[in-house]
């Protein structure tokens, strides 16, 4: 069993160049795996690894000054679900692409698994906004939540002007480990909310400590696996196949190299389409093979075709 960590600190970081090599240099000595963005406001990753080593890069990054407290959210998989190590910088450790810089500590009050689930049960009078892009949400999200149609979370400001959204309210927002409420949650209260709650830890630490009680559907994640459960007493998938209309909550990207589109499918709608979202993609010549061995994700993603240490794996779906 492997451990999937992911987490994030906003703690300014001065040589941001510096910073970068030195976690390349650990993480590969490690042999972890996963995405790890890194900007001048601090960090946000995903890693993957052996348990051990995993639990050695988390005593790493808190042994440096002012990452002591870094929270990090696990899970287990019988799979590594990342091609490779990414560790890159980037402009935000999470992007919202406002003018004015938006500083975490003028955010909105945390609430706790406990706390969220208590206000969920025993008040009425709010407006609960799902924080993430609507491929998310699609699959699963929090009864009653706002989701609002966006492909990015850059997009929010603008669904935001455009939302009436009475000020007066209390907000409750949410997402999938925390990271955009910290940026969202400023931007709502500089704009004239003041009663503004975010739910610590996001979804998956939510799921884990009350069971995903209120929650529908899955939680989709950025990895191989796509969707993991939230509430072990309802796993009933809320959308739908994409081709054959049956309930689903299954992502495959469109095996057409040029459209690689994200998509719910399920197996007999992979299999009706080769593992295509359309005829046209069925069609195109730059369509990766079908295996009709494998119900789900008949195809290797996308990048066991340009990646040399890929190419010749076979992948488990």
């Amino acid at each position: 069993m492997y451990r999937i960590i992911l987490y994030y600190n906003f703690t300014k970081i001065q040589n941001v160049e510096d910073f970068i090599e030195q976690h390349k240099i650990k993480c590969h000595a490690l042999g972890l795996k996963g995405r790890v963005y890194i900007s001048g406001e601090g960090i946000n990753g995903t890693l993957a690894g052996e348990p051990d080593l995993i639990a050695q890069y988390e005593d790493y990054l808190k042994s440096l000054k002012g990452f002591e407290n870094t929270a990090f959210k696990a899970d287990g998989s019988d799979y590594v679900p990342f091609a490779k190590l990414i560790v890159k910088e980037r402009p935000e450790i999470v992007s919202l692409k406002v003018s004015d810089e938006l500083d975490p500590r003028n955010g909105g009050r945390h609430l706790s698994p406990a706390e969220w689930r208590n206000i969920l049960e025993n008040e009425d009078d709010f407006v609960l906004i799902d924080v993430r892009n609507n491929y998310e949400s699609r699959i699963g999200h929090f009864e009653g939540a706002l989701l609002p149609d966006v492909k990015n979370f850059y997009n929010f400001p603008d669904w935001l002007e455009r939302t009436n959204i009475d000020k007066e309210k209390k907000v409750l927002m949410y997402c999938t480990g925390g990271i955009r409420c910290e940026k969202f949650s400023v931007l709502m209260k500089q704009e004239g909310w003041n009663d503004v709650n975010q739910l610590h830890g996001g979804i998956l630490e939510y799921g884990k400590h009350e069971g995903g009680a209120h929650y529908k559907g899955k939680c989709f994640v950025f990895d191989d696996r796509l969707a993991v459960p939230v509430n072990p007493d309802d796993e009933e998938p809320i959308s739908h196949c994409e081709i054959t209309g049956t309930p689903c909550d299954m992502y495959i990207n469109c095996a057409n190299m040029e459209c690689n589109r994200l998509f719910i499918c399920s197996s007999e709608g992979s299999e009706k389409m080769e593992g295509c979202c359309s005829e046209e993609c069925k069609a195109h010549p730059r369509r990766r093979p079908f295996n009709r061995e494998k119900a789900y994700a008949p195809f290797r993603k996308w990048y066991h075709y340009f990646n040399p240490d890929f190419k010749d794996k076979k992948v488990n779906f």
